[in-house]
Formats: structure tokens, C-alpha cells, sequence
């Protein structure tokens, strides 16, 4: 059902936020200010040793320092606890002391529903778990007693078996008086206007119940006895109550198991039902499945709500090499501070299963130890069987190390992935061709001052001559720093259109509120903007935000903003433009900003790399170096040309006049 604003902002308003996060967290008492409001706590999110998550009740939010995580009491309690909303707002709304609004009709039915399906599942999963113990289930026992699972695994997980029948579990709901509509919006029969009478969609299989976040069944999975069964395994198929492609098996107990461990723990995501079961019999509770699919993002946003660097553990086949090459794809471009993956390659021929059943525990732990980065997976696979022995080849790698790196969307990470995968190309190009010694005293050089790290700021503060030296007079240039009088015009927009249209920033917080911009005086008053949002919440207002602004002394800034938009006639971020219109002109900006920002740190890399090339005379590098920096140049000149908003897009649309805007 849907909330107004108001019964949600009472509720937040009655419940300390500390109250609903510290029953899942310690605070940290040497960080932690009571009397204040302000906690500070090891992150529920993800694996840490030092307190980084932390959580004001004046503003009723958390953040993550260490991951990123960030939201409000509701936000807590979906991500963390696995809730619905509705049922987040239900839980604050008690604690509160408030009576819930009165439910829409039809949204009341819907949840009714919903719940009587689940008890449908329960009463198939009974159904299921006593068949495994009749005569007919003597077979299903035998394979799994040869799988070496206990009959304490089999319970655990509440295996059962489908008998070999077409209506032996309908004629059992039915029995039930549990409906013929219910059954099939379960998915536990096969029906449709080509099937004259519906039948068990699972018949002769081990089943494998798949358990909602709140360890609910809301499907199964069946493992064919027969050989001659046209797919091994079968799930069931979408229905209300289970979406393949958002759920992962042993999700829930999992989640669990990781609540009582130390802080280095991580969530492991393995290939199959089997693997879950046979790691948690031997100790590791901690294992996940997709199932029987490739990993899907939904899936991948699950385990990292849970670790921020989960492992997955593929088979050492070509068919777990290919599988890890896709996850490294499904990553790369989500991955932001704090949060990648991890891969762990099996020896080839075994699986987890075949693993820890033969030999215990220790082997599947070494495996884990020796897990890669993902910067190692996507280096390895870049390399494996190629030659590079002509310049035109290593050309060739470069070109696709940058491509494959590029689709990282967080600008930081993908700035560290390029200068990580400079660094391994320098050092394999070096290994593989010993007679460039310009070269060789280059990335010794680099190596002394800190691991190829050239140009960041620890390179900057240890080195006083030489190639950095003319990197600092870069960074005084006005090229990359110097105070203008009023902000760049795209930064003006991104301010200006906040200041007006306030709502964007609640709709688009987690990325708009890490906007970094480089005219001071614009930094102090987006400082202020942030907290009059985190003082007053959605309700904050355009008139409150100027007058609070006002008062903190930012009028003349505002007011000289204002007159270069107006005059550049970049309308949509005046008060006149439709909210529509503002947040397509806002995103529009937001991103040629970045885009323009990840440009100029390009631009300085090169120039120090250039300067660097220069004073060890390595001719061979200068021309490619020239040729790039000047390519990135004319990038860097198109965009400063070119419109952050599309002239005339809102009065086309008919939401707003152009004379408004003037």
C-alpha cells in the first residue's frame, strides 16, 4: 500500500533512528557521542574491524564510510532485514506507538493472497519431505546418502522428493481444499489452453525448497532421478511469489550464519543447489547459489548487501573460466569504493562438492585463500595465449585494457583501474623486452616511489624534484586549479537547479550529494545546501533553502548565478521549469560534469607521464604520449563548447513558456 508523506515523516520523527539500527549493531564507545546523537558502529553491511558506519538521530540517516550505504529508518530495515516496505513502515509505526493508516482494499486483498500462497508452498514442502521417507522415496535416500549428505543436512535444508506421478501432489492439495487457481499460480502444476488437464510439473525429482530473504518457500528446485530426464534440474517458473533473477539459494540463512562471524568473513556464491548443501555440512554456512543460471546484477546487489567483496567460486573447467569471465563483465561496471568481487578457481574437474566430500574442508579453504582480485581476472583474461611482440600488438592490449575498464561507472574506481592496469602492462612489456633500458629505470623509479602510483597525492608530498616537480607546477597552473570569480557555467547549473528544485536532491541523494566542485565559494554553499536537506528532509523547500542560504551569507553568489544562467537562457534550472524538465536538464549537466572531470585528470596524467618520458629520454614513448594528450585535449575543448542543456527542450515540451525562463 502507499504511504502519504506526512504519516512517514511522523513516524521517522517519533523514532530515533540509533533505536531502530543499534538492536543489530555495538556502538563504538570511543567514537560515539549519546548526548549528542551521533553513533558510530563496525558497518552491518560489510565485513570491517574499525568503526565506520555511522548515524546521526538529528538528520535520521546512516552512512557507510567504508562502503557506501546510506538511507533512512525504512531503507535499514529493506536492505538489512530483508523486510518489505510496508512491513519496515509497519515496524516503525509500532515502535512509534502510531496506528497504521486504514489499507487500500485491493492492495489488502492482493497481500492476502500473496499469503495464501505461501501456505500452499509450506503444505507441497510437507508433501515433498514426507514422500523422501515412504517407499517410493528409497531410490531419492540412496543418492543422497551416496552424496554423503546426514539425515541432520537433509532436514536442515528440508529436502524431499516429487513422486514419480502426473497428479499425485495436486490430488494432495486438493484434498487440502487448496483451489485449482491457487495450485497453478503456485507454478506447482503444468497448465495452459493446450493442456486439456493440468499435471505435477515436478515428477520423479530430489526437491530442493528455495526460501524467500524471509525464509519463506516461494519455490523448488528438482533434481531428476532418471537419466533419460530431458533437464537435470528444473525450477520452478515465475511466479507472484518467485523471480529467478532476484533470488539466490540459502540467501537468508546465509545472511544469518554471517551475523556471528569476525569481520574478515565473506559471502561465498558457488554453481548449484549441491554445493550450497555439501559446504554447509562441512562448516561453511556461508554459500550461496544462483539458481541454475548465469549470476544476474539483482543477484550480485544481493551479495553485496551482504559483503563488500564477496567471492565467487567457479569449477577450473572451460566452462568456470567462461562463467568467471562473465562475472567479470557483470561487475566491472557496478563496482564503487568498497565494494568488488572476488574469484575463486577450483581445480580443474572439481567442484565444491567433490571437493570438501572427498577431502574435508582444508582444500575448499585453500581455494579460498588463494582467490583473485577482480583487476587480476580481467589482466589474466586479457593476456592468456597472446603475443606481443610488435609494437601494433601492444598497442592492441592497451587499447582493450582501456576499453574493458572504461565501463566502470564510478569515476574514482576507474581511475585506479586504469593506473592499476598501466602499471601491469609497464611491468609485462618491461619483463618481456630486457633491452629498453629507458624503460627499465622508468618503472624501477616508479616502483621506489610507491608501487607505480605516479601522480597521485603520496607521489606528490614524497618527491620534490625531477618529473614531479613539474607536476606541481602543473597542479598551481590555471589549467587545473585557480579561483574563477563566479563558477564554471555547468557548475552553476548543477547548484542552481538544487537550490530550485530541492526534491531532485531526495530523489537522486546518493550520487548528487558526492558532487565535488572546484569553485571554493560553490563548495561551502553545497555544504550548506546538504545540511539544510539532512535538517529538514522532504519537506525542505525552495523558499526555506534560499532564506536558510541567506542567512548563512550565499545571496550574492546565488543572485550572480542566477544572472549567468539566465543570460546563458539554460532555463531548466530556473524556478520557472517544470520538474520534469529541471531533473532531464540536471542529468544531462550531472553528466557531462563528470565526464569533464574524469577529462582533466586524464589531461594531468599525461602531461606528468609526458614530463616523466622527457627527463629519462625515452624518445620511444614521447610520440604516442603527444599524439594521446592531444586527443584527450580536443576532448577535453569539445565539451567545454559544448551546451549542458539542450536549448529549447522544455518549451517544446509545452510545460513551461521560454519568456518565463527570462
Amino acid at each position: 500500500m502507499r504511504f502519504s508523506q506526512s504519516f512517514l515523516d511522523e513516524i521517522r520523527d517519533r523514532v530515533p533512528i540509533s533505536d531502530v539500527i543499534a538492536k543489530r549493531v555495538t556502538w563504538d564507545r570511543r567514537k560515539t557521542n549519546v548526548s549528542r546523537g551521533d553513533y558510530w558502529a563496525c558497518c552491518p553491511f560489510h565485513g570491517e574491524k574499525s568503526p565506520s558506519f555511522h548515524c546521526e538521530d538529528r538528520k535520521g540517516r546512516y552512512h557507510c564510510f567504508g562502503c557506501g550505504v546510506t538511507g533512512d529508518h525504512f531503507r535499514f530495515l529493506t536492505d538489512l532485514e530483508g523486510l518489505s516496505f510496508p512491513e519496515a513502515v509497519q515496524q516503525i509505526a509500532d515502535m512509534a506507538g502510531v496506528a497504521m493508516p486504514q489499507p487500500d482494499p485491493q492492495a489488502e486483498r492482493r497481500e492476502k493472497e500473496r499469503t495464501s500462497l505461501l501456505d500452499v508452498m509450506e503444505l507441497a514442502t510437507q508433501f515433498f519431505e514426507d514422500q523422501l521417507q515412504t517407499a517410493n522415496g528409497a531410490k531419492a535416500r540412496a543418492y543422497l546418502r551416496e552424496r554423503g549428505l546426514t539425515g541432520r543436512t537433509i532436514e536442515t535444508f528440508r529436502l524431499g522428493f516429487a513422486p514419480d506421478s502426473r497428479n499425485a501432489l495436486k490430488e494432495f492439495l486438493a484434498g487440502k481444499g487448496i483451489g485449482k487457481e491457487q495450485i497453478e499460480a503456485c507454478g506447482l502444476v503444468v497448465h495452459g489452453p493446450d493442456v486439456p488437464v493440468s499435471y505435477d510439473r515436478f515428477r520423479d525429482r530430489i526437491m530442493f525448497p528455495i526460501l524467500s530473504s524471509r525464509e519463506k518457500v516461494i519455490a523448488f528446485g528438482g533434481r531428476a532421478m532418471s537419466p533419460d530426464a530431458p533437464a537435470k534440474y528444473l525450477n520452478s517458473n515465475e511466479t507472484e511469489l518467485f523471480h529467478k533473477g532476484n533470488v539466490l539459494y540459502n540467501f537468508a540463512r546465509a545472511r544469518r550464519a554471517m551475523a556471528g562471524v569476525d569481520a574478515a568473513a565473506t559471502i561465498i556464491a558457488v554453481e548449484g543447489y549441491m554445493d550450497v548443501i555439501a559446504l554447509h555440512q562441512a562448516g561453511v554456512e556461508n554459500a550461496v547459489a544462483p539458481l541454475g543460471t548465469a549470476l544476474t546484477e539483482n543477484q550480485l546487489d544481493l551479495l553485496w548487501k551482504m559483503t563488500s567483496q564477496p567471492v565467487l567460486c567457479f569449477d577450473g573447467d572451460g566452462a568456470g573460466i567462461r562463467a568467471a569471465n562473465r562475472g567479470v563483465d557483470l561487475a566491472l561496471p557496478h563496482l564503487k569504493p568498497g565494494r568488488s568481487v572476488r574469484f575463486a578457481m577450483l581445480p580443474d574437474g572439481k567442484d565444491p562438492d567433490d571437493l570438501v566430500r572427498q577431502e574435508g574442508r582444508a582444500p575448499f579453504d585453500r581455494v579460498l585463500a588463494n582467490a583473485r582480485s577482480l583487476a587480476e581476472m580481467v589482466w589474466q583474461r586479457e593476456i592468456q595465449g597472446g603475443s606481443f611482440d610488435t609494437p601494433e600488438k601492444r598497442a592492441e592490449l592497451e587499447a582493450r585494457l582501456k576499453q574493458v575498464t572504461a565501463v566502470i561507472a564510478d569515476e574514482s574506481v576507474r581511475r585506479h583501474y586504469g593506473q592499476d592496469m598501466r602499471d601491469r602492462l609497464h611491468a609485462f612489456l618491461q619483463a618481456s623486452s630486457p633491452g629498453r633500458g629507458g624503460e627499465r629505470r622508468q618503472f624501477e623509479r616508479s616502483g621506489r616511489q610507491g608501487g607505480g602510483q605516479r601522480g597521485g597525492p603520496g607521489a606528490r608530498q614524497q618527491n620534490t624534484s625531477g618529473p614531479t616537480a613539474i607536476s606541481d607546477r602543473l597542479a598551481r597552473s590555471s589549467l587545473v586549479s585557480g579561483q574563477q570569480a563566479v563558477p564554471s557555467l555547468r557548475e552553476s547549473v548543477l547548484a542552481l537547479t538544487i537550490v530550485n528544485h530541492p526534491q531532485l536532491l531526495f530523489d537522486e541523494y546518493d550520487e548528487i550529494s558526492t558532487i565535488e566542485f572546484d569553485h571554493r565559494d560553490l563548495q561551502r554553499c553545497w555544504a550548506a545546501v546538504l545540511n539544510a536537506a539532512a535538517a529538514n528532509g522532504p519537506r525542505l523547500t525552495r523558499e526555506g533553502l534560499v532564506e536558510q542560504l541567506d542567512a548563512e551569507g550565499f545571496a550574492q553568489l546565488i543572485a550572480a548565478i542566477d544572472q549567468q544562467i539566465r543570460y546563458a537562457r539554460l532555463w531548466t534550472a530556473t524556478a520557472a521549469a517544470a520538474p520534469e524538465d529541471a531533473r532531464e536538464g540536471y542529468l544531462q549537466a550531472l553528466a557531462l560534469h563528470q565526464r569533464s572531470k574524469a577529462l582533466h585528470w586524464q589531461r594531468r596524467e599525461l602531461e606528468r607521464e609526458l614530463a616523466h618520458a622527457t627527463e629519462e629520454g625515452d624518445l620511444e614513448a614521447v610520440p604516442q604520449l603527444l599524439r594521446t594528450l592531444q586527443e584527450v585535449q580536443l576532448e577535453v575543448t569539445r565539451l567545454e563548447n559544448q551546451e549542458a542543456i539542450i536549448e529549447g527542450f522544455g518549451v517544446l515540451s509545452g510545460r513551461v513558456k521560454g519568456p518565463a525562463a527570462r
